[in-house]
């Protein structure tokens, strides 16, 4: 049967298409470096993605054709930051009457400007709203921020934790929803999915919006070579090349994996038809790969609850953003002005990266005026015997009941001794135990989710 796709320019989910067959072995080895399949890659070389923007004709199967609809591009429509203002405001108000027309709406709040600026649209076209915010059990208090949001716009707020071990009650479910696309410890939302049933009939969530309406931090004259290699600096996590390399090596590939990364990545790079502004390139290269394939995949999570909308992702946002000079887009300027114009109380909140600032005064978050925090906050840490947590796998992988259970998943299982060796997987740990924990912690939770997905084929084709 003949099926038209389109697909939309950031999409919320994959679509798979092709057959599981043979293990991608340099596929997996990228996952395994970064924590995302690049572009179309899955676990098989048969088994495909369907590609952002594009639209296909698919017969039993098979792509028959495909042509791109939407292509990242940068055409600066220069007006002054009042009116670039007003047309944000009048687009993003626009997305949001639309998304939450008729429905009461969940909102996630966190001490940056993404879900701030939605709780200031969402009050502005009479949305009914429930928020929340998250903290980790033994972190920081990171919900008061969220808090005083919610309190500010009027919404009902509720303060959520992410407690100690929760992932090993709701690992087997949470492989089945994302099918292992994503490392476990990344969506933190599994440890209080429980809640949302209630809150309300839709989720509206801010994702991508900070790398929508911020630069990239680099010079705009900036060479492919060059960007490429901030490419990979953004994309590699810590200890990810290492297991890679070692993944590599077991499973006898020919060439270097850094190699064959490169070879990827600057190919998608140069097809990026942006040749004035590095910063609008790798914006697009993170849009068109990171944020499908790295971002979108525990979406579903909060799918599986309720009906998810996202503003920075409609596809009118993407081709708005395409038209704004970055010098608007730097520093989060846009986001900034818009709620100093329509929400200045909440302007006034602390912004959570620039703590004690806001968005009035963020500007002097550096010497010496910043300097009486950082000093309080140092001495508040040095005296304090109490290690903060600031990271989930640190909740998930430390302490003695989690060390039995991590284990178990780790080497409990003799089906995956043909996928990946208790030999590697040793070595690793043993690193996150006696050498770097914060190093080897993505490592570990990539064999961890390896190891889950390979448990839960029947073969491996």
């Amino acid at each position: 049967m003949k099926q038209v796709i389109k697909t939309p320019i950031i999409p919320t989910k994959p679509i798979f298409i092709g057959s599981k067959i043979n293990l991608d072995l340099k596929a997996i080895c990228i996952y395994a470096a970064t924590g995302f399949f690049l572009e179309s890659d899955t676990f098989y070389k048969e088994e495909k993605v369907l590609q952002p923007g594009r639209q296909y004709e698919v017969w039993d199967e098979q792509v028959i054709s495909q042509k791109p609809y939407f292509s990242w591009y940068y055409a600066p429509k220069y007006r002054c930051l009042k009116e670039l203002v007003n047309e944000f405001q009048e687009l993003f108000e626009m997305i949001l009457k639309e998304q939450s027309s008729g429905q009461s709406v969940i909102l996630p709040l966190s001490g940056g400007l993404d879900s701030r600026t939605q709780a200031a649209g969402l009050k502005r076209v009479g949305a009914k709203v429930n928020s929340y915010s998250y903290e980790f059990e033994g972190g920081f208090p990171e919900t008061s921020i969220g808090q005083e949001i919610a309190e500010v716009q009027g919404f009902p707020f509720e303060r959520f934790v992410v407690e100690t071990g929760y992932l090993w009650n709701v690992i087997d479910d949470l492989a089945s929803t994302n099918g292992c696309y994503s490392e476990f410890t990344n969506p933190r939302q599994m440890a209080f999915i429980q809640n949302y049933d209630r809150m309300g009939d839709v989720f509206n969530l801010g994702h991508w919006g900070d790398v929508l309406f911020d630069d990239m931090g680099v010079p705009e004259n900036l060479s492919i070579e060059q960007q490429v290699e901030v490419i990979l600096k953004k994309i590699i996590k810590k200890g990810g090349q290492e297991l890679a390399e070692a993944l590599w090596h077991e499973w006898g590939i020919e060439g270097t994996f850094m190699a064959y990364l490169r070879e990827r990545v600057r190919p998608l790079l140069e097809e990026i038809d942006i040749p004035d502004s590095a910063n609008a390139r790798i914006r697009a290269f993170k849009s068109l790969y990171w944020a499908p394939r790295w971002t979108s995949v525990n979406l579903i999570i909060f799918e599986k609850i309720k009906p998810i909308h996202l503003p920075y992702y409609d596809n009118r946002m993407c081709q708005f953003i395409c038209t704004v000079p970055e010098e608007f887009l730097a520093g989060r300027r846009l986001q900034i002005e818009y709620l100093k114009q329509v929400a200045p109380s909440l302007a006034k909140i602390t912004w959570q990266d620039h703590r004690p600032f806001n968005l009035y005064n963020y500007h002097w978050n550096k010497p010496p005026f910043n300097l009486p925090y950082r000093i309080y906050h140092k001495l508040k840490r040095v005296t304090s015997r109490r290690k903060y947590i600031q990271r989930n796998w640190e909740l998930q992988f430390l302490g003695s009941k989690n060390k039995v259970l991590l284990e178990m998943e780790l080497f409990g299982k003799e089906e995956q001794e043909n996928f990946i060796s208790s030999k590697l997987k040793r070595v690793f740990y043993e690193k996150f135990l006696t050498v770097d924990n914060v190093k080897y912690a993505h490592p570990i939770s990539m064999l961890l989710t390896l190891n889950e997905w390979k448990s839960s084929q029947k073969s491996t084709g």
